[in-house]
């Protein structure tokens, strides 16, 4: 079934009785060439380019609950590729090609809207700090504008630009940054990996690994033991639990990330906006929605809810930001877990067990990094090699202490973040 405008104005016209399900609910078969544990965004994209690019399709995702249902659905969708080192600078632009061409590639509407993103600054040493930056991104084949003070209010004329304690200089515009529907993001790769051949088994839940003579082997779930020669594990906040299946001890801390959406609002705000003094970033959704988030719960848990402190921070910051937030109803929150490095990097390599893959790590990056994290993961597992984008990506270099990769400024320790 492929959809097109034809498509959906017949359907609108009968009573769209005539859509069938996106995708199969298969048994899990006793043997597959590959399994993917994890069928959120990162684990869905990573089985649909098993099978577009390398023509793997006898592969299985396995997902404790449903499709979607960990943080690929519990963000703030947020997509851009304004990262500043080296090894995340390159990772993160290969995605954005990605995601420019994803709705073609997958024929669905992921509700890609590439409406701009603007980080504001609020200091001569922060200033400096962006130029350098946008100076980064345009020499890896980005766009960066630095904006001043009036720049900025000519695009975002209801920010406070005279509070006292964070008046703002200006920002880096990042033009072809935006948002994207999470959920429509893995129900695309969820139709687009079943239509070439994967299996989809929700409520399977791996339980263990099995592995002889330092080879993975296959899995025990919930619904039977499964045998495969490769195994991936991308499980997000969870990466830590199933790798201890393995035998395995992470470089990951787990962390709540909480997010909140108002009532539904006239359009107001045309733009990403992130406050980084405030940690506060801010879009409007399709809904008319105002979806925002701040910074970690700081506390270590797996539970997909947030602390009443951090959501008065959060708020406050807001209220810092643009006044007019007070006459809003907020309507829902939601917490994801988030798989924190030491380094504020991911992780996509291969581990000390033939076989075994992991994909981790992503920090504040997971959402933006779908499309890219699933195209390197499928190139490691299937070919035993890094992805020449994600080649700094490895495990290893929180043992050796080369290689690590300092994007967020906060130092090589978990509690810094």
């Amino acid at each position: 079934m492929r959809f097109s405008g034809l498509r959906v104005l017949k359907e609108g016209l009968t009573g769209n009785k005539g859509w069938g399900p996106h995708w199969r609910d298969p048994e899990p078969k006793a043997e597959y060439d590959a399994i993917v544990i994890g069928g959120g965004g990162h684990g869905l994209s990573t089985a649909y380019y098993l099978a577009r690019n390398h023509g793997l399709t006898n592969v299985a995702v396995l997902e404790k609950g449903y499709l979607g249902g960990g943080n690929v659905g519990r963000n703030t969708t947020i997509v851009r590729a304004n990262y500043f080192l080296p090894g995340n600078s390159e990772f993160y632009s290969h995605s954005l090609k990605l995601w420019e061409g994803l709705e073609e590639d997958l024929n669905y509407n992921v509700m890609h809207s590439q409406r701009g993103l603007i980080n504001l600054f609020h200091s001569d040493g922060q200033r400096d700090a962006f130029a350098r930056r946008g100076n980064a991104m345009i020499n890896q084949g980005d766009d960066a504008i630095l904006l001043d003070r009036e720049g900025v209010r000519r695009y975002l004329p209801y920010l406070d630009f005279d509070n006292a304690r964070f008046p703002i200089y200006g920002g880096l515009y990042h033009p072809r940054g935006g948002t994207a529907r999470h959920d429509a993001v893995a129900w695309g790769y969820a139709r687009g990996a079943d239509r070439r051949g994967v299996d989809l088994i929700q409520n399977c839940e791996v339980t263990g690994i099995d592995i002889e003579n330092g080879k993975v082997t296959g899995v025990q779930t919930t619904r039977g033991s499964i045998r495969a020669r490769k195994v991936g594990i991308v499980v997000a906040g969870r990466s830590g639990q199933v790798a201890a299946m393995a035998g395995m001890r992470l470089p990951i801390e787990s962390h709540v990330l909480q997010a909140f959406v108002t009532e539904g609002l006239k359009p107001v705000i045309d733009h990403v906006v992130s406050f980084g003094m405030g940690h506060f970033y801010i879009s409007q959704s399709d809904k008319g929605g105002l979806v925002f988030g701040g910074d970690l719960d700081f506390y270590a848990s797996y539970a997909q809810r947030g602390n009443l402190p951090m959501a008065e921070h959060v708020m406050e910051a807001g209220m810092t930001l643009m006044p007019m937030l007070g006459k809003a109803k907020v309507l829902r929150s939601w917490g994801g877990i988030m798989d924190m490095t030491p380094d504020g990097s991911p992780i996509i390599d291969r581990t000390g067990v033939e076989g075994l893959y992991l994909d981790c790590g992503w920090c504040y990056g997971g959402f933006k990094a779908v499309p890219a994290s699933g195209w390197c993961m499928a190139h490691l597992m299937a070919t035993d090699s890094p992805h020449e984008v994600a080649a700094g990506f490895r495990l290893d270099r929180f043992r050796s202490g080369i290689g690590l990769m300092d994007e967020e400024g906060t130092g090589a320790q978990h509690n810094l973040h």
